[in-house]
């Protein structure tokens, strides 16, 4: 990955809404899901600049997983994240207190790089992508069901407790959503969860979901 002077940075920023073109990342310890939710405090001031620009041109951002470097408890090795990640577009902006920032964003498209990821001078990722295609939609087999009554069940009973880390409509007739939220549940090492958005079929994610809940006695 290699740095990239911030004015030549500047004449590609805003091209990366459109399916393909050069996209903003940020590299985080998470992996996110299309349609999941994501909650970010700000305070860099590369990430500020980021997001005023974001709210500028309603752009959104890459998020990707970041699996080496100072930020992943590796500071003796150069920054390294996974090349497939998802779009996130910014809901809700608060200001805390000066210079902080909270985000509440929402995953989109599924993206991956089309090119090697570049740093500007101020620090921020960028690299050319192509978007990949959203899951199909498709209804749960009939031998899935518990594993979608199980799903309800855990809505509800976060609901009960006052969180909801979900964004409704909730979509329990689709197998990709179902797959999606019970990844963003399960306490899965980042490299599993990263494995599981990347599948692009949505009926194989779920049969994984459903194999690991009954492994675990989740569901009988």
């Amino acid at each position: 990955m290699r740095s990239t002077p911030a004015a030549e940075r500047d004449e590609v920023a805003g091209t990366g809404d459109a399916g393909s073109g050069i996209l903003a990342l940020f590299p985080l310890r998470t992996v996110l899901f299309p349609g999941g939710l994501l909650t970010l405090r700000i305070f860099e001031a590369r990430y500020l600049d980021l997001v005023a620009r974001c709210m500028r041109s309603g752009e959104g951002f890459g998020v990707v997983c970041l699996t080496e470097g100072p930020e992943a408890g590796r500071g003796d090795v150069p920054v390294r994240f996974e090349p497939l990640g998802v779009r996130a577009r910014i809901d809700t902006v608060d200001a805390e207190q000066p210079g902080i920032l909270t985000l509440r964003c929402t995953g989109h498209d599924r993206f991956e790089l089309s090119a090697p990821a570049s740093q500007g001078a101020d620090g921020l990722w960028q690299a050319p992508v192509q978007a990949l295609s959203p899951d199909p939609p498709g209804v749960p087999a009939p031998a899935m069901f518990e594993t979608v009554k199980a799903l309800s069940s855990a809505i509800a009973a976060l609901r009960e407790r006052g969180r909801l880390p979900f964004a409704e409509p909730f979509r329990l007739d689709d197998a990709g959503w179902v797959a999606n939220r019970w990844c963003e549940l399960l306490p899965l090492p980042l490299a599993a969860r990263q494995r599981l958005m990347a599948l692009p079929d949505p009926t194989l994610r779920l049969a994984m979901v459903d194999a690991f809940l009954r492994e675990k006695r989740v569901i009988a």
